[in-house]
């Protein structure tokens, strides 16, 4: 069965998931969106950097990609600073009776537990039943390396006392200046506050992740708890997003804490860097960079995922981890029933075919 498909965004998963979409045989790309007046109008296989045309003209007409009655949406468009307005079109998407997997308002991943608050939730959920559509949101963190990895490594355990996903990675190859200075706080000075560390704004991007992690290992949990630390640039250099001045935040290392009794028994941890030779008592990654898991108990497990891109880059197979964890499900949230899913309701999601 041949699923059509509809790409909402060309940007640096986006495009990605127009490549991944043409690589499946039994899924056809049936549109793309994009914010980008200059987009408008070329070839999808130009804009994913294929050297070939796909046949499909990008466009700016949401109306007129609904209209197609696609059986799925891959919608990648940024939430980071625009929150209300990717949770509207996610919500529209779902009313036009049209599935979605989704690398954006990354809180869906698993939104119960207490993590993130209703108002945010109930109008997906409700514009899903009213569209009789389904929702997956994922990615490769969050999702797969944080929700289906590690607990998959659990199940090889006796006993389970502490679980902790990491991700160790240097960004200075991800070109994307809004979420690496504006949100993220890198090459800004350390006593300003960027809006992913105000209090509370880790816990709603990534605490669905640490309670989707204690409802997999069924554990209650008192509370979760944030901490972060920056380190500054010895001197000014330059990445791809732009310039790290000197004596401004050039490495990050934040934690949330699933506190149970007392202790830390379920921790999700970001170590970032924008130079490998920052922070060096910080955790260092296997190879350029992974997504590590340890299972503290009997026996106890340390698995590193290490990620490099065809090109040699971390950066490039991260964003390509997290286009293909979305295209990849189609088929499973294409056949779920309604509603808004997660890791936990969906089959083994693997990709298609070997050479």
């Amino acid at each position: 069965m041949t699923r059509r498909v509809v790409v909402w965004a060309t940007g640096n998963v986006g495009r990605h998931a127009i490549a991944g979409v043409d690589a499946r045989p039994d899924l056809e790309l049936a549109g793309v969106w994009t914010s980008t007046p200059g987009k408008i109008g070329r070839d999808a296989g130009e804009l994913a950097g294929l050297g070939r045309r796909l046949g499909v003209a990008a466009t700016g007409d949401a109306e007129a990609l609904l209209a197609l009655r696609p059986d799925c949406v891959v919608y990648t468009a940024m939430a980071d600073v625009r929150l209300p307005e990717a949770v509207g079109d996610l919500c529209r998407i779902l009313r036009a009776g049209v599935n979605v997997v989704s690398s954006s308002a990354m809180f869906l991943q698993f939104p119960d537990g207490g993590a993130v608050p209703a108002e945010l939730v109930e109008p997906v959920r409700e514009a899903a039943a009213a569209g009789g559509a389904s929702i997956f949101v994922n990615g490769i963190d969050p999702g797969f390396a944080n929700d289906l990895l590690p607990l998959a490594v659990t199940g090889i355990s006796e006993r389970i006392d502490r679980l902790r996903c990491m991700e160790i990675i240097n960004l200075a190859t991800y070109d994307q200046a809004t979420v690496l200075f504006d949100f993220m706080g890198f090459g800004r000075p350390l006593d300003e506050i960027p809006p992913l560390l105000r209090p509370g704004e880790l816990t709603l991007a990534w605490g669905s992740v640490v309670r989707q992690l204690a409802a997999g290992l069924d554990v209650e949990l008192d509370g979760i708890a944030e901490r972060h630390a920056r380190l500054p640039a010895p001197e000014t250099f330059d990445v791809s997003a732009g310039t790290v001045r000197k004596g401004t935040a050039a490495a990050l290392r934040w934690e949330l804490l699933g506190m149970r009794g007392g202790e830390a028994v379920i921790v999700l941890e970001h170590v970032t860097r924008l130079r490998d030779d920052l922070a060096p008592d910080w955790p260092r990654p296997a190879g350029a960079g992974c997504y590590r898991v340890e299972v503290s108990g009997e026996p106890d497990y340390t698995v590193d995922l290490r990620l490099l891109g065809s090109d040699g880059d971390i950066n490039t197979a991260g964003l390509k981890a997290t286009a293909m964890r979305l295209v990849n499900a189609i088929p499973a949230v294409a056949a779920a029933p309604p509603g808004l899913l997660t890791a936990l309701d969906l089959p083994l999601i693997t990709g298609r075919g070997l050479l």
